[in-house]
């Protein structure tokens, strides 16, 4: 019975041209200049096809295990760490990254999504097509850093929902600064700020997205009100004050460097925290700055197109306590007190400024809670008011004898007169009522 070999058309080729120098009809210097090979591999193939005929063109290694394969152990020792519960939902770049750290096994991450799709714990897909206008990176570090938050079940129900707010230069892709807080919101927010500018300094644009926090949403929040077009949220009046500007995007993909990475954040960070039992925010933020931001930062930054850092240092006149507060105005009452969230405060006499009821005082309330009151760019000296005196009213009196013309006692208890509007509108009107029949009065 004849031996079936099985040849590719590269390989059918070959054996044409190689049989061809073998009867003499080609040279081998020509068909090593065909088959792109050295002359002296020519002479190899030439020797094999007489020794054992077509079989001399097929690879050698056909049907035989590699020689550069991986060893049956290392794979079982890598299946076996794949198959951890606490690596469920692990992707194949992020599984080989951690066989290295945890285990030292070092393997392609191909080879890793292989094994993984081979039994069962990875199902590839492919993304459809996306077409996306390029933007050109800043120059320099500073010159733009994107910030947004992500809520998210970080800890996976070992703890509660936070979000985590990240500061990322649009330069370098470097995490400038992240934290992990308890709700996205203003003050929040500016509490993460103030640690991004005493340990950063001031950037020179804020690159946001169109959310409340950051934007005024005249359409959807103050439909009835007048429009306008000068006014700024608590954030950005801050960041105005402190030379910072605030651009919004237009889109989540014109601001793709911090939209991409809490895509990586919310695999690879809530996986991080799983392996490590991480369950709490203060034990998060450890280890999200002196561990996580550093390897992040080390792997997927790059090298800006200049070596400066454009970064401002904050100024003496800039305080930030001042600065990163929430403020209000308030109409002065003609007692000199004014109203803020329920509370009363009472300004006092003596002030280094004149102040008349009517006039606008701005409340300024502070990160630690405390609350000041500005006038004409100084600060009033005020108390609190707990609640207003309580006054009780009179207890109401027989409405006989001389009581009806008690001046302590007027209009409490009294009989309406026989022309009072009240008489005439119910009794005469349109809402007429029936009078009991002993006279009894309503």
């Amino acid at each position: 019975m004849e031996k079936v070999i099985g040849m590719s058309r590269r390989e059918i080729t070959r054996h044409h041209i190689i049989r061809n120098v073998l009867e003499g009809k080609a040279l081998q210097s020509d068909a090593s200049r065909i088959l792109g090979v050295t002359d002296r591999q020519v002479r190899r193939i030439c020797a094999r096809v007489r020794l054992k005929g077509a079989q001399g063109v097929v690879h050698q290694l056909r049907g035989r295990p590699s020689n550069h394969q991986i060893e049956p152990e290392l794979i079982e020792k890598a299946l076996c760490a794949l198959h951890d519960p606490l690596w469920a939902g692990f992707g194949p770049t992020f599984a080989k990254d951690k066989l290295l750290e945890l285990h030292g096994i070092n393997m392609d991450p191909e080879t890793v999504r292989k094994l993984m799709t081979q039994v069962g714990l990875w199902q590839p897909h492919r993304q459809g097509p996306r077409h996306r206008a390029w933007r050109e990176r800043r120059a320099c570090v500073g010159m733009l850093v994107q910030l947004d938050g992500s809520e998210h079940d970080w800890f996976e129900g070992r703890g509660p929902r936070c979000a985590l707010l990240v500061y990322i230069d649009d330069a370098t892709s470097r995490i400038l600064y992240a934290e992990f807080v308890t709700v996205e919101d203003t003050q929040n927010l500016m509490r993460s700020t103030w640690k991004y500018l005493k340990q950063c300094g001031r950037p020179t644009a804020f690159y946001v997205d169109k959310d409340s926090i950051y934007k005024i949403n005249w359409a959807a929040k103050y439909e009835s009100l007048e429009r306008d077009e000068n006014a700024k949220t608590q954030f950005t009046r801050a960041m105005d004050e402190l030379g910072i500007e605030v651009i919004t995007a237009d889109s989540p993909q014109a601001k793709g460097r911090v939209e991409r990475g809490f895509s990586t954040h919310q695999d690879r960070l809530v996986k991080e925290l799983r392996l490590r039992g991480i369950s709490t925010m203060a034990a998060a933020n450890h280890y999200l700055w002196q561990h996580y931001v550093p390897q992040h930062n080390a792997r997927y930054s790059v090298h800006p197109a200049a070596n400066t850092d454009v970064h401002r240092p904050l100024l003496a006149t800039q305080r930030l306590e001042q600065i990163l507060s929430v403020r209000e105005h308030r109409t002065v009452m003609n007692d000199y007190t004014l109203s803020y969230e329920g509370k009363l405060m009472q300004i006092l006499e003596h002030q280094t400024v004149r102040v008349d009821p009517g006039d606008k005082v701005e409340v300024e309330m502070r990160l630690d809670g405390s609350r000041h009151l500005r006038f004409k760019d100084s600060y009033l000296n005020f108390k609190g008011i707990e609640k207003r005196p309580y006054r009780p009213m009179l207890e109401a009196q027989p409405s006989v004898g001389k009581q009806r013309n008690d001046p302590r006692t007027k209009g409490v208890g009294s009989t309406p007169a026989k022309n009072h509007p009240w008489r005439r509108l119910f009794l005469h009107g349109p809402y007429k009522v029936n009078l009991p029949a002993n006279g009894t009065q309503i």
